[in-house]
């Protein structure tokens, strides 16, 4: 559409749109005489894990090319290995709504994800209780993000407690970590993740983190991972005769970020948190739509239920979160996707990685379009 002329605000992009510090983009042959060379294949690059896989040690850590790596076939199927014999019907658990990989990495490793919905008035926050339900003797892994992508809800230390007390008494379930949203939390907010929380799950938790979102490299490509030696280890073996090491250029800017001066990062924060309460305010007085106010990330996940059913000017029937995306995108030019992607309808997701003006203009639009319907 832009393409062709037409004025559209896209708000599915998640990435940071402010741009990479100067002192990581620094050509990297100033720090490093080796940065033109290949790396050990996969091994953890220096200080790698100091902030979130929380081991300093080698043999604990791997580096990845970007956290989306950490997290697909190959490693699923480490995942697998490292955590007993794979069998078909094996079962991971994941809150919904999730990232859309999430699911079809599960798949693509042989096993069955087992989805429990969260609902958006317990802030799309997995209960105890749903969990304990979802396990059965067939679960292999439960999948964790927080902050989250797409809701942002972020959860607090004491609600993690109450999460890895029920996985202590499943012994064969492991947990899988996505903490790359760490750094982006908002109103105080204080993040925890679960091997810290409880440190009885250590040698049984993955933490997945990278420099793509707090540190906006998403194009650099450089994720990590921290977790039990032998798993470590299992990814590291597949690793090595797949994608072999990250760019290893980019492997010094990541060095310079864990590093480095860290003092914009309360600029940035400040900025996405002013964007956030902008768009939860406005989304707020359109006809039709709930929008939570999230903990974290740079996301909102707003329910479009008060839609659903009715019509606009030209006769179009919103059926469902998608038609509300498609109809929203053909009569104002407002990109947002919809909420089945992530597993749970009726909602949809607008990432605020994007300027004021055009998030105010984006968020009229949307007040205009839902006021429009019958």
């Amino acid at each position: 559409m832009k393409a062709a002329g037409f004025d559209v605000i896209g708000l599915g992009a998640g990435e940071p749109d402010f741009d990479t510090p100067d002192n990581i983009k620094r050509p990297p042959s100033r720090r490093s005489s080796g940065a033109r060379r290949n790396t050990p294949p996969s091994t953890a690059f220096p200080n790698s894990s100091r902030r979130s896989a929380r081991s300093s040690r080698a043999e604990r850590s791997r580096l990845q090319a970007g956290g989306s790596h950490g997290r697909q076939r190959r490693q699923a199927r480490a995942l697998q290995r490292a955590a007993g014999d794979a069998r078909s019907g094996d079962e991971v658990v994941i809150p919904a709504p999730y990232w859309v990989s999430y699911p079809d990495i599960v798949l693509l490793a042989g096993a069955e994800p087992v989805v429990v919905d969260t609902k958006l008035e317990d802030g799309f926050k997995l209960t105890p209780a749903a969990l304990e339900k979802a396990i059965t003797p067939k679960t292999k892994w439960f999948i964790f993000n927080s902050p989250s992508n797409p809701t942002g809800s972020a959860y607090t230390r004491a609600e993690i407690k109450a999460l890895t007390d029920v996985l202590l008494r499943h012994e064969r379930v492991w947990v899988l970590s996505d903490d790359i949203y760490e750094h982006l939390v908002y109103d105080g907010f204080e993040f925890s993740t679960p091997a810290q929380v409880e440190p009885k799950l250590k040698d049984r938790t993955l933490t997945l983190n990278g420099v793509s979102k707090a540190y906006s490299m998403t194009g650099w490509r450089i994720g990590y991972a921290g977790g039990p030696a032998e798993l470590i280890k299992a990814i590291g073996k597949l690793q090595s005769q797949s994608t072999s090491n990250p760019c290893s250029i980019s492997q010094w800017a990541a060095v310079e970020a864990l590093r480095g001066p860290q003092d914009f990062l309360a600029d940035w924060v400040k900025a996405f948190q002013e964007r956030r309460d902008l768009v939860v305010s406005m989304l707020n007085e359109a006809d039709g739509i709930t929008c939570a106010t999230p903990e974290g990330a740079f996301y909102v996940y707003p329910s479009c239920a008060g839609t659903i059913g009715k019509k606009t000017p030209k006769g179009d029937v919103i059926n469902n979160d998608e038609d509300f995306a498609t109809l929203l995108l053909q009569e104002e030019g407002v990109a947002v996707v919809h909420g089945e992607a992530f597993g749970l309808s009726p909602f949809f997701r607008i990432s605020y990685a994007t300027g004021l003006e055009a998030l105010r203009e984006a968020c009229t639009r949307i007040q205009r379009f839902c006021a429009s319907l019958s």
